[in-house]
């Protein structure tokens, strides 16, 4: 699995934040146990100094340390707080809270003070600190005092339980601050991404300087691949133009032989219609040629508004020399983004086929819609059926042979149109009565862009 590079930037800052928290949370709840516990042993050793001191004015009458000692847990029977002093003879002075117990005393006497776990009255883990102390009088005494550890546990919890919500907090903000790191970071890629996308909605190019440096190679090898392809794109359109200028000579004679040979009596009818249907074939694998890739490779634009105008001048006059009526509603400044002589191709194919089958009238109407231009071609003829639209897009699909032509008009139109990712919509006119040709395409920006 591929993951994209948001997602290897969003993981990584997470997992590198994760393990920073982890560790600096290892590292500081370290020093808190060794500062809590270095409290806890520094307070240890005042209270076995205070009995010290204490022991030294009661060496002769060591029971009256209970009364020196005024700590209240010394007082209370298995408080957790103790103290106990062994004379050299083997006596043991206690303080009340050991009630009937004794503290364990290191097997190595030591004159330095030895501090040790050990194991307190009814089994409790007890922290202790024992030193053998000589006193001027010449006794010897252990002097040992504990603390039980529970303590010393519940003062490591209450700070590690103060500090949680800070670093659970600065987690929070690692997290955040990977999330707003990566939308940084992205932030370039996803401009050049929408820029590349919406190209067509704007009249310049890439410009390898509204970019950071680590991408703007890749902006400048973009322009250059765009470039490169237009110049394709625009070399086969020449070429295109050039073999339909070559083959025009040659047809245009053929089509002059067939009217003299017509002119002595023979019938042409049908080397007619096959030269029409060569005528149409050629036409339509040109457009193919010129049409191939160019709604994605190039940028060009087309005032549709004066595309129609021009083709309607040219309709107008044969309707009326047949008698019919050609009427054109259509707003100003509408533009589409399709090369002129395609557009105009297509429409004039659709308004070609609508003036031989009208019995009277044909309307062309065009209006904006959101990011779409909508142009409808209807007339007053017979229409199609549902079931015979699918054919009469279809390659060559003539549904009716009584009406000279060769069938491959709305053909054509179908295959510019999706060269550009537009479409066309047949159906029944709902005014007129005939067929009606809906055409849908992109809408652009009334700006030439190269």
């Amino acid at each position: 699995m591929m993951f994209s590079l948001r997602e290897r930037a969003l993981l990584g800052g997470v997992l590198s934040g994760a393990v920073s928290v982890g560790v600096s949370t290892l590292a500081v709840f370290s020093y808190i146990n060794a500062r809590v516990s270095d409290q806890f042993d520094t307070a240890l050793r005042d209270r076995h100094t205070q009995l010290v001191v204490g022991l030294s004015v009661t060496t002769e009458n060591p029971d009256a340390l209970r009364g020196l000692m005024f700590d209240p847990a010394y007082g209370a029977p298995y408080s957790g707080r103790y103290w106990q002093v062994t004379g050299s003879d083997g006596e043991i002075y206690t303080s009340s809270s050991l009630f009937d117990e004794t503290l364990a005393e290191p097997e190595a006497a030591s004159e330095e003070p030895a501090l040790w776990n050990t194991a307190g009255p009814d089994g409790e883990a007890v922290r202790s600190i024992y030193q053998e102390i000589s006193y001027e009088d010449g006794t010897v005494w252990g002097v040992s005092v504990a603390e039980s550890r529970a303590q010393l546990f519940e003062e490591r919890r209450a700070a590690q339980r103060s500090l949680l919500p800070a670093f659970a907090l600065l987690g929070l903000i690692g997290v955040a601050g990977s999330l707003l790191l990566v939308s940084v970071i992205m932030g370039p890629l996803q401009k050049l991404r929408n820029d590349v996308a919406h190209r067509w909605d704007t009249d310049e190019g890439l410009k390898p300087e509204d970019y950071p440096e680590e991408v703007s190679p890749l902006v400048e090898e973009l322009k250059q691949l765009s470039r490169r392809n237009r110049d394709i794109v625009a070399g086969s359109r020449r070429q295109s133009a050039d073999l339909a200028h070559a083959l025009k000579t040659p047809t245009a004679i053929l089509r002059n032989e067939l009217i003299n040979i017509s002119e002595s009596g023979s019938e042409t009818e049908i080397a007619e219609e096959a030269l029409d249907r060569i005528d149409a074939q050629l036409s339509r694998s040109l457009a193919r040629m010129r049409a191939m890739n160019t709604a994605e490779l190039s940028h060009l634009q087309t005032d549709l508004s004066n595309s129609i105008d021009r083709l309607a001048r040219l309709f107008s006059s044969m309707a009326e020399r047949e008698g019919k009526t050609f009427e054109v509603t259509r707003p100003s400044g509408l533009w589409v983004r399709m090369d002129p002589q395609d557009i105009e191709e297509v429409l004039g194919n659709l308004m070609d086929n609508a003036l031989k089958w009208c019995q009277s009238t044909v309307r062309v109407s065009a209006k904006s819609k959101s990011k779409t231009i909508e142009i409808c071609i209807e007339d007053d003829g017979p229409g199609i059926t549902e079931e015979d639209r699918r054919e009469a897009l279809r390659s060559g699909g003539r549904l009716d042979t009584s009406v000279t032509g060769s069938g491959l008009g709305l053909a054509i139109a179908v295959d510019l149109l999706n060269a550009y990712g537009a479409k066309l919509d047949l159906g029944r006119s709902k005014k007129l009565g005939g067929l009606e040709c809906r055409v849908i395409v992109y809408s652009g920006s009334g700006k030439a862009v190269f």
